[in-house]
């Protein structure tokens, strides 16, 4: 169940709790479909807001009519996006066994809904990299491992050398991620060399843009001012193709993590770890480069980061908690850090300069970030850094609340004559004689990661049907998605609900089953270099058996919906907020291979940068 409110005007007010089931609709125009039940209630305040009304039978809409004096009042849904980032320089090592409480997931809630991962120096040697274009990286293939059973999908991935960034989503977020691309920038060795350098992702979220930068920037006390320059290059040089956030900056919200490789200033070793011992951080907050640095360098304009209330990441004895006793003996560091940046960053109702520095931040428009929590992990010793990483509640009012093709399908596929479905494209959807539909066994990890596949047809019609062939289906049964893959986007602009496959075995007794569904361990690590098993460039058209399910309408058949409607979203809250209605054009990928192509408060004092 979630919880919305419903503002309208200035003294009416609605409140109701929604049920994920679509018991009642309402038209985008403010018509409602259904008659409102009699147990929803409206109320009339002087400005003061209501307390929740119940309502378990009403869904999102974008207005309602009140029936008490015909006034429309409008809906304003705030989207609650929780994005979790981690950053690690991880020094070349192999991944622990086991990055469960990295990624969260002990402790988890299930509300997150994106992992953005940023690693520095994963292993780049001519033999590993050579490997790696052939299989995904080991460090790729661990978080999918960790985070496809939990229904996240790696939207997309870019790496340069040693430094990787992975975008994970829970896959009903997938059609509305849209414009996704990504840059690199190398500035080691006078701008020649991939060892140091940004890697960035951008996407229109739900209509709104971010952008995720990974920096490894030069190292040792002595470079402070070569790193910002270093970053200046970064933003200069990438540069998005679209009308809209062409540059880093001009993002609506914007992450930059990574080993920025600041260091303590003016303090020896024996100063720093007494005050590390003593938990006296805040001094060596003060003395901080980065800190120091907003002060002075503009680029730093409207970057905020939250208290640094863990212990120095940065240098290590492998496998130890012990800062570095080596002849080098490096002295501790806040080297891998998480920052944010709002293209505006005055909260509501406040002017520039009065802002405060919190853990709370705000575009004019709506948009806010919460930081919820910032912390190290001491526990992974595989690398000379500890991990850090930090739990980030976007809030936004939609932009875009509708896939760019819905798909429908039956809630149980019992034989072949079942595996159809229906498809129906937003108008200015433009198309591809290449477009696909696959089906992916529930867990898959990318959006090659399919059981079969079929072409999506061209034919003018609202609703178009595909039939999958047998050799496209699983020999056994379990949980199904259908997702249609855009070529002109290289991503899945609309999924399915889960559903059954349950088809009659033909195996012979005592003979195992070849369910195609069942992935090999190179299959599934397979994103980029490796084939998926061939298939079919022109998938055989099957005679289908008439039957009375399939002779119904669309809008009228037993189905589950291409893309879920959102109030049916689960992790995403909805509150009140401004109402916009756009569709814009969405996770990455490229055709089948087979077709040979703990909150922190805003009086927290949070620093901003």
């Amino acid at each position: 169940m979630h919880t919305f409110n419903v503002v309208a005007s200035f003294v009416c007010i609605l409140s109701i709790e929604v049920c994920t089931d679509a018991c009642f609709k309402i038209c985008t125009d403010g018509i409602l479909i259904r008659e409102v039940p009699s147990v929803v209630r409206f109320a009339y305040f002087d400005l003061d807001p209501s307390p929740a009304l119940p309502c378990s039978n009403l869904c999102a809409g974008s207005t309602v009519v009140c029936m008490l004096r015909n006034t429309r009042l409008l809906s304003v849904f705030l989207f609650y996006d929780r994005v979790h980032i981690i950053t690690w320089n991880v020094g070349g090592a192999m991944p622990p066994d086991d990055i469960t409480a990295l990624l969260g997931l002990h402790v988890g809630d299930g509300n997150t809904d994106m992992y953005i991962i940023g690693l520095q120096e994963v292993n780049s040697m001519i033999n590993k990299r050579l490997k790696d274009v052939l299989f995904t990286d080991q460090w790729s293939d661990a978080c999918m491992e960790r985070l496809s059973p939990f229904g996240y999908i790696l939207v997309t991935s870019q790496r340069m050398q040693g430094v990787l960034l992975l975008v994970f989503a829970k896959y009903y977020h997938l059609p509305f991620l849209r414009g996704v691309q990504t840059e690199t920038t190398r500035t080691g060795l006078g701008g020649y060399w991939g060892n140091k350098g940004g890697v960035s992702a951008r996407m229109s979220v739900f209509g709104h843009t971010i952008c995720f930068l990974n920096c490894h920037l030069p190292a040792h006390m002595e470079n402070s001012e070569q790193r910002m320059e270093d970053f200046e290059s970064i933003l200069q040089q990438q540069q998005f193709e679209g009308q809209a956030a062409t540059g880093v900056l001009d993002h609506d919200v914007v992450f930059w993590f990574g080993d920025l490789n600041f260091r303590i200033d003016e303090l020896e070793i024996p100063a720093v770890k007494t005050a590390i011992d003593n938990n006296k951080l805040t001094m060596l907050w003060e003395k901080d480069q980065l800190n120091m640095a907003k002060d002075s360098e503009t680029v730093l304009v409207g970057f905020l980061e939250g208290p640094l209330k863990f212990p120095p990441t940065y240098k290590f004895d492998v496998g130890t908690d012990t800062y570095d006793t080596s002849g080098k003996k490096r002295k501790p560091a806040w080297t891998d850090r998480i920052l944010w940046r709002l293209r505006a960053t005055a909260p509501f109702g406040q002017a520039p300069n009065a802002r405060k520095r919190g853990s709370v931040s705000g575009l004019s428009s709506g948009t806010k970030v919460t930081q919820h929590f910032y912390r190290s992990h001491m526990e992974y010793m595989v690398s000379d850094h500890k991990p850090v990483s930090s739990i980030f509640t976007l809030q936004f009012p939609y932009k875009v609340d509708m896939p760019l093709v819905t798909i429908m399908v039956e809630d149980e596929w019992n034989s072949i004559a079942d595996a159809t479905c229906t498809f129906k494209a937003a108008p200015n959807f433009a198309r591809s004689s290449w477009d696909w539909i696959g089906l992916y066994k529930v867990g898959f990890k990318h959006h090659k990661d399919y059981v079969g596949y079929v072409w999506a047809k061209q034919e003018e019609a609202d609703y178009h049907r595909v039939t999958f062939t047998e050799e496209e289906l699983p020999k056994g049964s379990g949980d199904f998605i259908l997702c249609y893959y855009s070529n002109n986007t290289s991503t899945l602009v609309g999924v399915t609900e889960p559903f059954q496959i349950q088809l009659p075995t033909s195996s012979p007794a005592g003979s195992p089953s070849d369910d195609s569904s069942d992935f090999t361990s190179e299959d599934d690590s397979t994103v980029d270099g490796m084939k998926t098993k061939s298939r079919s460039p022109s998938p055989r058209k099957k005679k289908q058996r008439t039957r009375h399910r399939q002779s119904r309408s669309p809008s009228h058949s037993r189905s589950r919906s291409g893309s879920p409607a959102l109030p049916e979203m689960k992790g995403l809250k909805l509150q009140p907020g401004l109402a916009h209605n756009t569709t814009d054009g969405s996770a990455s990928g490229n055709a089948p291979e087979g077709t040979d192509r703990e909150k922190v408060s805003a009086e927290a004092g949070n620093t901003g940068l």
